[in-house]
């Protein structure tokens, strides 16, 4: 990384007046990028994020929040939040020319928005940083890229479906294979992968979906959510799912799909420290990869798995879960239904959202966590009043990632819609 000693000045005098209009910035960058490239919005961004602001709102949010930090002291969060975005890149074949795009229609859209208060010093400071960190998301992409043995954006393969599970009225899960039989490369526990689905007016869109088999497997599998239109809280509609709608209704045993290499940097490690894998609703897709390596390798770790869900029936992987944490002997299982139904509560299935305050937490504990955004706040919090450090907790988000104070730890992962 190299920002000049005077540029960093001016963007940490300019900060407040860049991140105050960056609001009012990316909506213009993003119809100015669309109007030139419209196979970008057709083909590479999430449609569903763009209509509900939400792919605005992270770009903001990772711009300001790498200008935050480069003017500040403290470069592992600068790498937390580049090697973040360079995976979700990776995984979508992003190439270094494609930086020049964005920066063009960026640099106008601030450009219009400031008028005049974007001086020349101010420009050429705010230019030098975003090369700055396009430099580094692209070492990071070519290296990621040169660590699976592809070139920069080869990260497409066809495989054919060879089994399809039913795992909730909601979710199914699809076994993935290579076309003339071989092994497919092996992954780390809690990675994902990239889905490019054709929809019927001719897009070609993109989501990630969790590995939810052992990493030692010979083939690959993924479960998919079909997400219904929804009110959300703010009482906005957010319209259903198109890729989890289609791959739902549309794809079977003996079908291909066009499918990414694996990536993903919220991976379980490999020490022997306790670890608890924290999730809700189809927030269990990572885990249920991890409990798998864990259940595979004997490991004696201590493992406390703690799972949320509307009722059981909604439960994806419910007995698959169920059956791992019984593999694992060091492994205890809690589970929170907002309806049990008939169904009497039991030592370790409480009704209700998940509480951690009665949870026993070991020393050195590291907390794997995936779920609705509000549900991992709650929890992160918790955790953290409990005296477990904040970097001792990572979180896959399912979405856009937010990148505020409270969650700039987060991944940028698994956008299952």
């Amino acid at each position: 990384m190299g920002i000049s000693p005077q540029n960093l000045q001016v963007i940490r005098a300019s900060l407040p007046a860049v991140a105050g209009a960056i609001g009012e910035v990316t909506p213009l960058f993003y119809r100015s990028m669309f109007a030139a490239h419209p196979e970008l919005e057709r083909d590479l961004f999430n449609r569903g994020n763009q209509s509900q602001g939400e792919q605005q709102k992270a770009l903001a949010g990772a711009i300001v929040a790498f200008a935050t930090i480069r003017t500040g002291s403290d470069p592992e969060r600068a790498r937390s939040i580049i090697s973040r975005i360079a995976h979700k890149h990776a995984s979508l074949g992003i190439t270094a020319d494609q930086y020049a795009i964005v920066h063009k229609h960026l640099f106008d859209a601030i450009a219009e928005v400031l008028g005049d208060a974007l001086t020349d010093d101010v420009a050429a400071a705010w230019d030098e940083l975003y090369w700055d960190m396009g430099r580094c998301l692209v070492t990071e992409e070519n290296r990621l890229y040169a660590d699976v043995g592809v070139a920069p954006g080869d990260v497409w393969r066809e495989l054919s479906v060879m089994r399809r599970v039913q795992q909730s009225a909601e979710t199914v899960t699809f076994e993935l294979a290579s076309a003339d039989g071989a092994p497919l490369p092996r992954h780390r526990p809690g990675q994902y992968v990239s889905v490019q689905v054709p929809l019927p007016d001719g897009a070609r869109q993109i989501r990630q979906y969790s590995l939810v088999g052992a990493p030692s497997a010979r083939n690959w599998e993924i479960s998919v959510k079909a997400l219904p239109a929804a009110v959300l809280a703010d009482g906005t509609a957010a319209p259903e799912g198109q890729v989890s709608q289609h791959l739902y209704r549309n794809v079977f045993e003996g079908d291909t799909l066009r499918v990414s290499i694996p990536f993903g940097d919220l991976v379980l490690d490999d020490g022997d420290s306790p670890v608890m894998l924290v999730s809700a609703g189809i927030g269990c897709t990572p885990m249920i990869g991890m409990l798998h390596h864990l259940a595979d390798t004997g490991s004696t770790r201590p493992v406390s798995v703690l799972h949320a869900d509307r009722s059981p029936s909604h439960h994806a992987h419910r007995a698959e879960l169920t059956e791992l944490v019984g593999r694992i002997s060091s492994a205890v299982l809690h589970r929170w239904y907002e309806d049990l139904g008939a169904r009497p509560s039991a030592p370790t299935i409480a009704s209700g959202r998940a509480d951690v305050s009665g949870i026993g937490i070991a020393d050195g504990t590291t907390v794997y966590m995936c779920g609705p955004m509000p549900f991992m706040r709650s929890i992160r919090q918790s955790l953290i009043a409990r005296a477990v450090p904040a970097e001792s907790i990572h979180c896959e988000v399912f979405g856009p990632e937010s990148w505020d104070d409270a969650d700039r730890g987060t991944a940028l992962a698994s956008a299952s819609s």
